[in-house]
């Protein structure tokens, strides 16, 4: 039932920006923290980004830190990733994630390639 579908990946040039969106359904997602991961091809899954259920506070990898925002909108159940500056080393396929208790549930992802 717990449902994560992600948007708005593409393809952009390196300075570009994009705006990711998760749409949650299927729990309380005002209650959740959420998560933004990316895996590149032979990487490990990597935590982007996390906000906290009223968005109060958020974390950044220090890779993305200052370029990309999450932000959230708890009214529309939905997570945002603002992706500005963007560098080659950003291209991944960029997930949204919730834990809940123990579970940890992922959208089914966006791929974002920068690249000239």
């Amino acid at each position: 039932q717990v449902q994560l579908v992600e948007s708005g990946g593409g393809l952009v040039q390196p300075g570009g920006s994009l705006r990711l969106s998760c749409a949650a359904s299927g729990f309380t997602f005002s209650r959740s923290a959420m998560n933004w991961y990316r895996q590149a091809p032979g990487k490990v899954r990597e935590l982007v980004a996390y906000i906290s259920t009223g968005g109060g506070s958020r974390n950044y990898a220090d890779s993305v830190k200052g370029r990309f925002t999450i932000s959230r909108d708890n009214a529309k159940n939905t997570v945002y990733l603002q992706m500005n500056s963007l560098k080659p080393d950003d291209t991944a396929v960029y997930y949204c994630n919730v834990r809940l208790g123990f579970l940890d549930y992922w959208g089914q992802g966006t791929q974002v390639t920068v690249s000239s």
